[in-house]
Order: structure tokens, then C-alpha cells, then sequence
């Protein structure tokens, strides 16, 4: 697949999609949105895609934000209609049934770092930064940055980042719970694509059940998540890799998963 603003490669089960606008730190345009629906969309259709890798072009940054320089002159219903596209790409990421990783080096800011807490994973660099700015634009987030982070590192801490503005360091986001792990720099890409190809050696049906569960239950009272994750459970046992699973265990061999 060619692309304007994003590339796409894909080998091993594992799809890489990069963030390519390195001369303008990767901002995030309408441009970049439409097209990283399209490609989500199509990792969606394609089987051979079992895990998803997300990173950023360049030395400096994951995604510095959404594009100022197209947001500048929008009035409220132009507005309105860029965040619609927003929604609709932030959201199919957050819901795809495969596994989801961002590899984050340099800033992931505003709509940089709302793009990563919709994947499942994040590795970051030792030099990563990351912050909720919008506050010194005279604006919130608006790419689900109120939502989404509050639900990963607790009410008080979201709002200090998001009403202070200020960026926190790679150390203090794996504190907070808002990265899984930090590596340096020159490590990131071969971590990340540790972690795919381990996630793509699992069984695809069963991983997006874990998936489903965990995120209705995020929305969810928890008797209500425990009923899901029952029905998960049980329709793990309709794929033909737990059959293989179970029989690998019994027999002290390792499961060779065929994603059935």
C-alpha cells in the first residue's frame, strides 16, 4: 500500500505502520487520520496480519500533535468535523482484534500521545516525552485524551497533566502506568519487534478475546466484565487452538497455534 503521510510494511504476521511526516514531527493532519483509517481497516481484512507495530518517522518524534498550522483557522463546525475523523480513527485502533503496540521515541504530544494510549502496548525510548498540551492553546484534548488517560494513570494525575500542560519524562509515564516499558533509544524497534513476534506466535481468535474482555470491562461494572469474559472463555473453546493448547500441554510439547 502507498501512502502520502504514513508508510505501511508488513512480513512475519507482524503490519509496521510509521507515522511520516518527520519534517513537521510527525503532526497529525486529516491527511494522516483518513489514511491510518485505511490502513486499519485493511489489517482488519487481512489475515495474515496478526499484531500491529506504530511508530514514528524521524529522530524526534512519535507525533508532536495534531496539525496546528490546518487547525488554526477552523471555526467550530470545521472543528467538529475534524474530530469526527479523529474519533472514527482513534476508536476502529482501540477496537482492532489484533494486538496493538506503539514504539515511541522523542515527543508524543496532544494527538501524539492520545494516538498511543489507543494501542494496547507502549515501549517507549529513555527519551520519550510525553504531555497533554492543549491547555496552552486555549483548548482540551480533543482526540479522547480526557478519556482515555484518566483510565490509565488515575483522575488526579490526568488532570495535573492536562491542566498544567506540562510534558513528563519516559521515567515518570512508566511510573504512572502510561508506557509498559523504557529502553534506549537505540533498543526501541527491536523491543517492539520482540513483543510482536512473541504476540504473533499466540493464537489470533484467543488474543482478541482477551482483548474484547479487558476493554467492554474498562466500561463496565465489574459483575457485568466478569459476565463477558465468561463468554470469551468459553467461546475460546470453539477455535481449534485451545484444542492444540491443551493437547500441547498434556503431552509436554510446545503449541504450534494456526491461528484457527
Amino acid at each position: 500500500m502507498t501512502y502520502r503521510t504514513i508508510l505501511y510494511e508488513k512480513a512475519d504476521g507482524i503490519a509496521k505502520v510509521t507515522l511520516n511526516r518527520p519534517d513537521k514531527l510527525n503532526a497529525l493532519n486529516s491527511t494522516v487520520y483518513n489514511e491510518l483509517y485505511d490502513a486499519f481497516t485493511s489489517i482488519e481484512n487481512d489475515p495474515e496480519v496478526r499484531v500491529v507495530v506504530i511508530t514514528g518517522a524521524g529522530e524526534r518524534a512519535f507525533a508532536a500533535g495534531s496539525d496546528v498550522a490546518e487547525m488554526e483557522k477552523m471555526g467550530p463546525i470545521e472543528a467538529q468535523q475534524f474530530m469526527a475523523t479523529i474519533r472514527k480513527t482513534s476508536d476502529y485502533l482501540y477496537s482492532l482484534t489484533r494486538p496493538t503496540i506503539a514504539a515511541i521515541h522523542g515527543y508524543a504530544l496532544g494527538g501524539g500521545c492520545e494516538l498511543s494510549m489507543c494501542c494496547d502496548l507502549r515501549i517507549c525510548s529513555e527519551k520519550a516525552r510525553f504531555g497533554q498540551p492543549e491547555i496552552t492553546l486555549g483548548l482540551i484534548p480533543g482526540a479522547s485524551g480526557t478519556q482515555r488517560l484518566p483510565r490509565l494513570i488515575g483522575a488526579a494525575k490526568a488532570k495535573e497533566m492536562i491542566f498544567l500542560g506540562d510534558m513528563i519524562d519516559a521515567a515518570t509515564a512508566l511510573n504512572l502506568g502510561l508506557v509498559n516499558k523504557v529502553v534506549p533509544v537505540e533498543k526501541l524497534m527491536d523491543e517492539a519487534m520482540a513483543w510482536a513476534k512473541k504476540l504473533a506466535g499466540w493464537s489470533g481468535p484467543v488474543l482478541a478475546m482477551a482483548k474484547l474482555a479487558i476493554n467492554t470491562g474498562l466500561d463496565t461494572d465489574i459483575a457485568s466484565g466478569i459476565s463477558v469474559e465468561t463468554r470469551c472463555n468459553a467461546l475460546c473453546f470453539a477455535t481449534e487452538d485451545q484444542k492444540e493448547g491443551m493437547n500441547a500441554f498434556l503431552n509436554k510439547r510446545k503449541a504450534e497455534f494456526k491461528n484457527k
